[in-house]
């Protein structure tokens, strides 16, 4: 018995049974010996850990356009702390940890740079449409490793591709995708429970909002400061699906409804604030413009991206290169390409 399968055992007789085992996954897109040393899933994390896509989130926006200041989360920020969160969750409720920590870590490698402000712009110009969601499982599947993609398993990449929730129910209604993984759905309210806390917090940084703005009831159930609020909603959702009968994630209902009444806030006061969104429409059309240029100019395409394909592949490609840009990139790209510059000869 090498060293994977001892820890393939060791989830067997550790993890609940409604948790995904490593030794019982569906597979990889493509056939591969397996590794002696690590379980599917901790190798998924650890491809995602070193890939291109997963460095250039510390350069995208999570609230604030490419913020200066050293305390701002960033997407990659946020993304380390999804995870802390979920492993959490998931070493709580004996679940799959490596399964958790590898879906958090790339749920977010398809944000397009500028934050949803980006994505917006691309689902409106791209024929069929643009999510990140979707993108980010186009990363790991096939824009990774020079168009290799890094070959994932099925948990993981469904997990990735179903993480995104907008402003939906936290938690599994009946309606979601019965094959998704107990590990899959704990990373999508992890996700939440990040963002609502955590852009909260910045935005109290950025003086967009103070503290007596928060609304009571939110206070009052989830508590003032951060790390409290982080802490009553985990200690919440792993005491209720304790005692779930279904087998599934539960909340109480008043810690449910103060999350959702914060994320509410916090679309309200900030997210579409003009002081924060103004920045974000601006960028929008930085992306919208780079976009049609791609089109449009046969020799900046080829500077930029090589050989021109046929058109339907050359706005899907366009859509890829912008798409893993980060804030800095794609705001030199536009101030090289779209603006004057000073004489230099002297």
């Amino acid at each position: 018995m090498n060293l994977r399968e001892e820890m393939e055992e060791r989830e067997d007789r550790l993890l609940s049974p409604l948790a995904a085992r490593s030794a019982r996954s569906r597979g990889r897109l493509r056939s591969e010996p397996e590794c002696s040393l690590r379980p599917a899933f901790q190798h998924d994390r650890d491809r995602i850990l070193y890939c291109k896509a997963f460095r250039r989130l510390k350069h995208k926006t999570q609230v604030f356009l490419a913020p200066t200041g050293d305390h701002y989360r960033t997407r990659l920020t946020h993304t380390l702390e999804v995870s802390q969160i979920a492993r959490t969750l998931a070493r709580a409720l004996r679940l799959n940890e490596d399964l958790t920590e590898a879906i958090a870590l790339g749920h977010d490698l398809g944000h397009t740079p500028f934050g949803h402000a980006g994505e917006e712009v691309l689902n409106r110009l791209l024929p069929g449409g643009f999510r990140h969601q979707e993108q980010s499982l186009r990363v790991v599947d096939v824009l990774e490793k020079d168009g290799d993609g890094l070959n994932l398993t099925y948990e993981v990449r469904m997990g990735i591709k179903a993480h995104a929730k907008g402003r939906g129910r936290f938690l599994p209604d009946g309606q979601d995708d019965p094959d998704l993984t107990l590990e899959a759905q704990l990373v999508r309210t992890a996700d939440v429970m990040a963002y609502i806390a955590h852009d909260t917090d910045d935005a109290l940084r950025g003086g967009v909002i103070s503290a007596s703005d928060l609304p009571p009831g939110v206070v009052a159930v989830l508590g003032p400061r951060l790390s409290q609020q982080i802490d009553t909603m985990v200690r919440d959702l792993i005491g209720q699906s304790a005692c779930c009968e279904q087998g599934g994630l539960a909340m109480s209902p008043q810690v449910e409804y103060a999350m959702r009444d914060l994320r509410d806030f916090l679309y309200q006061r900030v997210y579409e604030n003009l002081k924060v969104h103004g920045d974000f429409l601006r960028a929008s059309k930085v992306v919208q413009e780079i976009y049609e240029k791609f089109l449009a100019d046969d020799e900046f395409y080829e500077k930029q991206l090589g050989a021109r394909p046929e058109p339907a592949k050359r706005q899907r490609r366009a859509a890829d290169y912008i798409a893993g840009m980060t804030d800095r990139y794609a705001l030199q790209l536009y101030q090289d390409t779209f603006l004057p510059k000073p004489w230099a000869v002297i």
